[in-house]
């Protein structure tokens, strides 16, 4: 049963401003010691937040465009991530197989609240091979593959071009660590409320 509620839309921004956020607690980040590249540091703080209990840490919102050129987003798994990218998957009958078809970029959203940690990716999106999306599928379970048929089930990677890793502060002098992609590699830029 779900609980009435009893607040007046009206008053809503007011309730909204009164809820908690950032409780979680931060860990300590070396920013001396970050990597040259993303890759090694969403593997830690992917990690840490498994380790540290948060749920699902694996799951990230997905953003593509829509046909009507409008943001469209939704929940899903992380399948794989590596130097050939973040990598997702689904039908390719899907809305967001649709969409990647139209038009093949996206941006995944991370967020560990316990951690004060977020990261999001966005880049171009390309599909794996035949053989690696087959064998995604086959990984799932009987009942997860039931009615997809050959072909149907994509492995789909971003392939970033821009990462960008957020830790939250109480005090809101959040940390940000950029990496663009450039010709040669990766650029990263670290900033703070008191860096600018």
């Amino acid at each position: 049963m779900v609980a009435e509620w009893t607040l007046p839309v009206s008053e809503m921004n007011v309730w909204l401003r009164a809820q908690p956020s950032l409780t979680g607690i931060a860990p300590p980040l070396d920013l001396a010691g970050l990597p040259d590249e993303p890759v090694p540091l969403f593997v830690g703080w992917l990690g840490q937040a498994a380790a540290e209990g948060v749920p699902e840490p694996h799951a990230a919102t997905l953003a593509t465009i829509g046909e009507d050129d409008v943001p469209d987003a939704r929940t899903l798994i992380l399948k794989d991530v590596g130097q050939r990218g973040w990598a997702f998957a689904g039908p390719r009958s899907s809305r967001k197989g649709a969409q990647l078809a139209a038009r093949p970029s996206a941006a995944l959203n991370f967020w560990w609240p316990a951690l004060m940690r977020a990261v999001r990716v966005r880049g171009l999106v390309r599909e794996a091979s035949v053989e690696e999306s087959a064998a995604d599928l086959a990984a799932r379970s009987v009942a997860a593959r039931d009615g997809i048929g050959p072909g149907e089930w994509v492995l789909w990677r971003i392939i970033p071009t821009r990462v960008e890793f957020w830790q939250g502060s109480a005090d809101r002098d959040h940390t940000r660590i950029v990496y663009e992609r450039a010709n040669s590699g990766w650029t990263r830029t670290v900033t703070t409320k008191e860096r600018g």
